[in-house]
């Protein structure tokens, strides 16, 4: 049998129902893969050894006196650390809460403790979110495991580099502009963005809230639908969340493409995407026809003026959201005489440099005088790219692009550039102004490095996604490739 840490979700899972293997080998597999790998790697921010030890305990208890178990339980699973996990440090990669630890859960993580799924740990990230390399994080930087020097993408890094490296069999990241699909990409794994409202984002430390979305990172198509589904439904905790019902993801895992309609939007093709990317997508598309699916070229005129639209909107929402982090009710606190004085301090220490840009950004868009001029022009331009998604949709089944303009970068390679490194995002902001899902498949490798490519459905139609990419997964070996570390 293959080592436990190569092995996927489901597999562990067929395992422990055989009684070839019990929880606790499982976890302790996993925790000795991050013992011996994450010192390079730096996927975590904070590691939970006793708990992870004791959920599987639980697992292996209840399995013994004959209890029918959920499809996680016993399966090791990190967690992106803006993610509020009850006692357990929650950082945001900030300094600002550095040593907070929530009193609740989020509902996503008491979703997945009713599934007895075992949380090894807290993955890194780019500070609150707002970044995409992890070299934005206020701890430390998260190293890509197909070549150390490179990033692993962001601001999910942590979580995408963890299940790459084997440090987790699965992980939750957030996404408000890419940040699922982006390292997914760039670490050669799977990564779901779920409709806006299919996963409650009750307990996820907001960034940009009419656009943050959590979903799944995994290693293949089949693990990514199984946390997805353990994840998804309508939450009392959050206004937000659709009451939308949840259908059986794992049965839309079929390889049948055959009559889908897919629409390639040339736009995509057009954000300085390089060479070897649009060949290896384009030759995606390729396989996909092969196996049934149809194809044909199609246009989105307001898709550019998604990203500058995406930059207006995003920083206000978090310009609003982060000055609840004043030094007075949890998080750092920088002594001064007066409370005034004591709030400028704290959020000085407190915030790392693209933070705060992204705050005095948004504050500007917001004032007085400023307004009509960018953020609510910002959102009638979010209207037009909704609607170029809308039409689409009326013709198309799916809509299929890059999830990325290039492989992974140099670490440092983009640090003095602040456009090249937002725009390493540009070909996934288009779908969180639209709120529709989408999700990042393997699909090649450039000098080493791995390739996405991204499907894109209407609002709810994750069953869509997930066969399409099941079939390409079935048909082609990317997603069978590990990283040598």
């Amino acid at each position: 049998m293959a080592e436990l840490h190569t092995l996927t979700a489901h597999e562990l899972a067929d395992q422990m129902r055989r009684g070839a293997v019990s929880a606790r080998e499982i976890a302790e597999a996993t925790l000795a893969r991050i013992a011996a790998v994450d010192e390079r790697v730096k996927s975590f921010v904070t590691v939970t050894p006793e708990a992870a030890l004791a959920q599987a305990r639980e697992v292996d208890e209840r399995r013994a006196r004959g209890e029918a178990l959920p499809p996680l339980a016993g399966i090791p699973i990190a967690l992106k650390d803006n993610l509020c996990t009850r006692g357990v440090r929650t950082t945001c990669a900030s300094k600002i809460l550095d040593n907070w630890e929530p009193p609740y859960d989020a509902t996503v993580v008491a979703r997945l403790r009713a599934q007895h799924a075992v949380f090894v740990g807290k993955t890194n990230l780019d500070e609150f979110a707002m970044g995409s390399s992890t070299e934005n994080s206020g701890l430390f930087v998260t190293h890509n495991p197909w070549d150390l020097s490179r990033v692993p993408g962001g601001s999910s890094g942590g979580s995408a580099a963890a299940v790459a490296a084997r440090e987790a069999t699965l992980a939750l990241g957030s996404d408000t502009g890419g940040s699922i699909r982006q390292p997914a990409a760039f670490c050669g794994v799977v990564g779901l963005k779920p409709t806006y409202g299919r996963v409650s984002r009750y307990g996820l430390v907001a960034f940009a809230s009419s656009l943050d979305q959590i979903g799944p990172m995994a290693r293949d198509v089949t693990d990514a639908a199984l946390l997805l589904q353990a994840i998804s439904g309508s939450d009392p905790s959050d206004a937000t969340s659709a009451p939308v019902a949840v259908p059986d993801y794992m049965q839309a895992l079929r390889p049948e493409v055959k009559g889908l309609k897919l629409g390639v939007p040339r736009e995509f093709f057009a954000q300085g995407v390089a060479p070897e990317v649009e060949a290896a997508v384009r030759a995606a598309v390729d396989r996909l026809v092969a196996l049934g699916a149809e194809a044909e070229e199609v246009s989105m005129p307001h898709i550019d003026y998604a990203f500058p639209a995406f930059y207006i909107i995003a920083p206000a929402e978090a310009s609003s959201n982060l000055a609840r982090y004043d030094g007075v009710r949890y998080g750092l606190r920088e002594p001064a005489s007066d409370p005034t004085t004591m709030m400028e301090r704290t959020r000085d220490a407190g915030f790392g440099a693209e933070v705060k840009q992204r705050i005095m950004l948004g504050t500007f868009t917001l004032s007085a005088g400023y307004y009509d001029a960018y953020y609510l022009k910002a959102l009638k331009v979010r209207t037009l790219v909704k609607q170029d998604f809308d039409r689409a949709f009326e013709r198309f089944d799916l809509l299929v692009a890059p999830v990325t303009p290039t492989v992974a970068f140099a670490i440092g390679e983009r640090a003095n550039d602040p456009l090249q490194m937002k725009l390493a995002d540009v070909c996934t902001v288009p779908v969180n102004l639209a709120g529709g899902p989408a999700i990042a498949v393997p699909c090649g490798f450039h000098a080493g490095l791995p390739i996405g490519l991204q499907l894109m459905a209407k609002p709810f139609a994750e069953e869509t996604l997930l066969r399409a990419a099941y079939t390409y997964e079935q048909a082609t070996d990317w997603h069978l490739r590990a990283p040598a570390l």
